[in-house]
């Protein structure tokens, strides 16, 4: 690459990094860092950033960083350019996870223009969801984008399955409570105050046009999932009773098998699921809870995935909220 090219190359750098921060992450940690060099971005976990008590073997860290690598290819194709994606693994540095390289020139489609449009709109959720259905067909486009990425959407229908998830939920919650270490973890990331969302990222409460009936029979079958309470009690980031009313459509995101590459293609996936979901205001609220802890993890993948692992219990619905990002200039290293 001559000296003419380098600041085109590094200013296209900078862009696709200012859109993958806005990933999703476990408990908003965005355990991720970025490496540039020349028209390559190369995606690095950060073990600083792991949750060593809730997360020990890395899966939701890596979960968080798949996310964070398909971003990066919807926005090298936002610039009409095909993105070039070769894994990495490398025992001297574990953390090394993908180089994305921005290749040759095809215009994006509209449908990938829209996606993208999604990115810095879409927000994770942590409260109840406006009642009524999802829009129709919604769920299985969502289904399909999960499978583009070899992973599994499953929809949790059975009112009583879902109850059971929700009190798996709230086990764990109870579980990991009692675990000084776990506390101070908890401590450790809900220090300081969060801003709220700007208002032009909040979705709008407007019609969402024909729906998709909840899979649920009735209010009283309609069970409250265990929420992680970051605010140590100070009350920022929960919703009001308003919004509080319903619990959406519950889904499991897994995958066949549970190495590392399982793990950045359910994070690639689950970006994808929530930026579709969010053409149509749709937002997830998570409940990883149960998956934190092993022996619920086993009997949630037996008992409802048929054996397939489950790295994800979702809900989705239409709510308002969303979290705060670290700066590009934070998270941008030059490599040589």
């Amino acid at each position: 690459m001559n000296a003419v090219e380098t600041p085109r190359a590094d200013e296209i750098a900078h862009f696709l990094v200012d859109a993958a921060v806005w990933a999703p992450s476990v408990y908003d940690t965005q355990p991720w860092w970025f490496g540039t060099r020349g028209w390559t971005v190369t995606v690095h976990a950060d073990a600083e950033r792991r949750l060593d008590v809730a997360d020990p073997r890395g899966r939701e860290m890596f979960i968080s960083c798949g996310a964070a690598l398909y971003t990066l290819r919807l926005a090298v194709r936002n610039i009409g350019r095909m993105p070039e994606v070769r894994l990495r693994s490398d025992p001297r540095r574990p953390g090394l996870i993908a180089d994305v390289r921005v290749g040759v020139e095809e215009p994006a489609t509209a449908e990938e223009r829209q996606t993208y449009a999604q990115v810095r709109r879409r927000h994770t959720h942590s409260g109840g969801f406006r009642p009524g259905g999802l829009p129709i067909g919604l769920l299985q486009a969502l289904r399909t984008h999960a499978y583009c990425e070899q992973a599994s959407l499953r929809i949790v229908a059975d009112p009583r399955a879902r109850i059971a998830l929700a009190a798996l939920t709230e086990a764990a919650e109870q579980v990991q409570r009692q675990n000084p270490a776990y506390a101070a973890e908890v401590a450790r990331w809900a220090a300081g105050d969060r801003p709220a969302a700007p208002a032009d990222q909040a979705a709008p409460l407007a019609p969402l046009g024909p729906e998709e009936p909840c899979p649920r029979e009735s209010a009283h079958l309609d069970p409250d999932f265990a929420g992680c309470d970051f605010a140590r009690g100070q009350g920022w980031g929960q919703a009001g009773t308003e919004q509080r009313d319903a619990n959406g459509v519950v889904a499991l995101l897994v995958t066949d098998d549970d190495d590392r590459d399982d793990w950045l293609c359910a994070g690639q996936a689950l970006q994808r699921i929530l930026l579709c979901a969010a053409e149509y205001e749709v937002s997830a609220a998570f409940h990883s809870q149960a998956l934190e802890v092993p022996e619920l993890r086993e009997f949630i993948r037996n008992r409802f995935c048929d054996g397939a692992h489950p790295q994800m219990i979702m809900r989705l619905g239409v709510a308002h909220e969303g979290p705060a990002r670290r700066s590009v200039t934070e998270l941008t290293r030059g490599e040589l």
